[in-house]
């Protein structure tokens, strides 16, 4: 995409010396973040000087191409409303203007670091709130300033709605994180449920591969309430499940299979503790009951459970939320779980695999590595975790707090100052009781790319970050593959979110600990430990560094003692096994079986549910608004998906305004008759400012994961 060809943008704030018409162009590379982060979407780029002329996709990146997000990052880069200077507040918290003035980083950091050095003083350091948003990129470096502060108060946007309860349904049946397998040569059926990889899901751009796949001849159960482009053009078979039913589905499909003999018996009897239990449970679940519970007509379950379990091996694709925002999340999704579980496909070609030889000592991005991050010193402070008793088993498995009981811990005086990197509270359901929360505490600061009211007008600093295209951290991995970046020098004052996490550091005390501030000499004390520097990855810039090992890919690795860390054959949990029945689970107090729970229920006066949170290819969250209006211009606000059947009895037709309303709230939006969405369903995108349908969800939780119930919520849609 060429700048001079499309939108407008503005100058950047520093110019080089030499007309940019006149320089020679160069070539520089980055990772989109507009999904996060954690995709890592390679992007190349060309420059004069430090102005970035044209982006397209990184040749030969895992993750490429770069869809719409992507190439828009290039208008937000030099959207005219970005933040280039830190501002804080002049006026008392609770007015309706904070009156932002700018400030120096120099006063910004002695504001900061001395409300940190009086608050340890005052009330103890765990008294502090460590947090990070959207993009995840800042997290090893926070938690490590949070770690070396004293407080193990830190949380993430995914310890609040994003994947974590999904990872931790994994680690409570498994003993390892997945959210399933591409498919590969061996494949014969994929099971994907509750994600549409066509618009997202992990990995990133893969409808092709899915598509490859099926040209092969890979058979296809797609497991969502919509008609999603993944279920129109991949499914064989379709289940168009209630929302909020999971674990009713999974044990309808388990009834059959264990009912017709299906499942791998020497499997079951070897690696999954409490086998008989889950057998015994799912009886109870006849197709003819499990159709009542969750519309899925009894025939289709029949035909899914024999197709999966006979068509061997089967592998599987989960999403990150679409199967976990509801009161029963983790079981939910455990029950999903035990279904290829009980076929025997697990780490096995073509099933759902455990990775041979991941790169030693690091963890994904959105965990960080553990050394660097201080793990162990976080793990000794875990007494004063806010979580503990509120969420005992994912205390036990996370270092992340879950954040979503923050209104009660600020409340009752648990929380003083609240430090967030890329927060936006409208992530939290009754978003108005977190901004009064926040807007109590003695001290709150934000780091973000623009300012946002419905956020920033609640704290006392708002501190500029670099956009990707200015940061240097953190590198990319995929496996053993290693790639760097090449940045651009940022516009105004903004400096990347791990130089200010260094820098906060410093200046609390210990320099050399936080690398005197120096982003490229952090990544330089990760990366040694596989003998690189920032230089070994510049010298291979668009290739990357391949990190060599001498161990074969395996498969049943749990046979021979290479997947858990004592090296004895088995699984990673308590008992060495696939657990059914979680003793974890059961220890705390919660059902060890993946049971059903009944969701909030219809009424007359709110006969529909709401499905909040649908993707859609060119928006992440609440970005790409007002950041880059190209976005913008393919949906201007808030779209409501209704059955057209539901419409028509609602005298409701395409553009119209409606209101939405649960027994919480309501808000606008525009009508958009669809028969994406079932009838007895809608659904909404959130994250928009001016309907933030997060403030008519109640703050109803998981209690095992603390998650929200975002997509079981009954409601109407009225003409406005």
């Amino acid at each position: 995409m060429d700048l001079k060809n499309t939108a407008q943008v503005a100058e950047p704030t520093s110019h080089p010396q030499t007309p940019a018409d006149e320089q020679q162009e160069e070539i520089g590379y980055t990772f989109c973040d507009g999904c996060n982060e954690v995709p890592f979407c390679g992007i190349k780029f060309y420059k004069k000087g430090d102005v970035v002329t044209k982006v397209e996709s990184w040749p030969g990146f895992p993750n490429s191409p770069l869809c719409s997000k992507g190439y828009a990052t290039l208008q937000r880069l030099y959207n005219p409303n970005r933040l280039t200077h830190p501002m804080k507040r002049t006026t008392a918290k609770g007015s309706p203007d904070p009156r932002f003035i700018r400030i120096s980083w120099d006063e910004a950091y002695d504001i900061i670091v001395g409300h940190l050095k009086r608050i340890k003083k005052e009330h103890g350091p765990h008294s502090v709130f460590f947090y990070v948003g959207d993009p995840k990129e800042p997290r090893a470096a926070v938690q490590r300033l949070a770690a070396f502060y004293g407080s193990p108060n830190y949380g993430t946007e995914s310890s609040t709605a994003c994947w974590r309860a999904a990872h931790l349904a994994a680690l409570l049946t498994y003993g390892f994180s997945t959210r399933g397998n591409l498919p590969t040569e061996e494949t014969k059926v994929m099971l994907i449920w509750g994600t549409n990889p066509a618009y997202s899901g992990s990995p990133y751009m893969c409808h092709g591969q899915l598509a490859d796949a099926k040209e092969r001849g890979t058979k296809y159960i797609v497991v969502d309430p919509r008609i999603t482009p993944t279920a129109g053009t991949l499914a064989d078979i379709h289940l168009q499940v209630r929302p909020a039913t999971t674990a009713v589905l999974a044990a309808g499909m388990m009834h059959v299979i264990f009912k017709e003999g299906l499942h791998d018996q020497e499997f079951c009897n070897t690696w999954i503790h409490g086998i008989d239990e889950l057998k015994r449970y799912v009886a109870d679940f006849t197709p003819e009951r499990t159709e009542k519970i969750t519309w899925v007509p009894a025939k289709q379950i029949i035909a899914a459970a024999r197709l999966y379990a006979t068509h061997k091996p089967g592998g599987l694709l989960v999403g990150a939320q679409g199967t976990i925002h509801d009161s029963n999340a983790t079981n939910n999704h455990r029950a999903i779980l035990m279904v290829p579980a009980i076929c025997g496909y697990i780490d096995v070609p073509g099933g759902i695999l455990k990775p041979t030889a991941p790169l030693e000592g690091m963890a994904p991005w959105y965990d960080g590595p553990p050394e660097f991050c201080l793990r162990e010193k976080m793990d000794q402070m875990r007494e004063h975790r806010l979580d503990l008793e509120a969420f005992p088993a994912w205390a036990e498995k996370f270092h992340e707090v879950q954040t979503n009981y923050l209104v009660e811990w600020i409340t009752e005086g648990k929380v003083k100052a609240f430090l967030g990197w890329g927060f936006n509270v409208m992530i939290w359901p009754q978003t108005h009781a977190y901004q009064k929360a926040i807007e109590s505490l003695e001290f709150s600061m934000a780091v973000d790319y623009f300012y946002r009211p419905w956020t920033h007008d609640y704290v006392d600093l708002v501190l500029p970050a670099a956009m990707n295209y200015e940061r240097l951290a953190p590198f990319a991995f995929f496996g053993r593959h290693i790639f760097g970046r090449t940045p651009i020098t940022p516009r105004g004052e903004c400096k990347e979110d791990w130089q200010i996490a260094l820098e906060i550091g410093a200046r609390l005390g210990d320099p050399d600990f936080f690398f005197n501030g120096s982003v490229e000499a952090a990544c330089n004390d990760i990366l040694k430990l596989w003998g690189l520097s920032y230089d070994d990855l510049r010298k291979h810039q668009e290739e990357g560094v391949l990190v060599p090992t001498d161990t074969p890919e395996s498969f049943k690795k749990y046979e021979t003692g290479m997947i858990r860390e004592d090296g004895k054959p088995g699984f990673p949990t308590p008992t060495g096994k696939i657990e059914a029945f979680s003793t974890d689970l059961e220890k705390h107090g919660y059902p060890a079986l993946p049971e059903y729970k009944e969701p909030l229920q219809t009424t007359e006066e709110f006969p529909l549910v709401l499905i909040s949170g649908s993707r859609a290819p060119y928006i992440t969250h609440s970005k790409w608004r007002e950041d880059a209006p190209w976005l913008l211009e393919l949906q201007r606000g808030p779209l409501l998906a209704i059955n057209p059947t539901e419409a028509a009895r609602r005298h409701i037709v395409k553009g119209d305004e409606v209101i939405l309303k649960t027994a919480y709230g309501q808000i606008r939006a525009t009508a958009k008759p669809t028969v994406v969405v079932p009838s007895g369903v809608v659904s909404i995108m959130h994250g928009w400012a001016q309907a933030n349908v997060n403030e008519i969800i109640p703050r109803r939780f998981d209690p095992i994961s603390g998650f929200p119930a975002f997509k079981e919520i009954p409601c109407e849609v009225e003409k406005s």
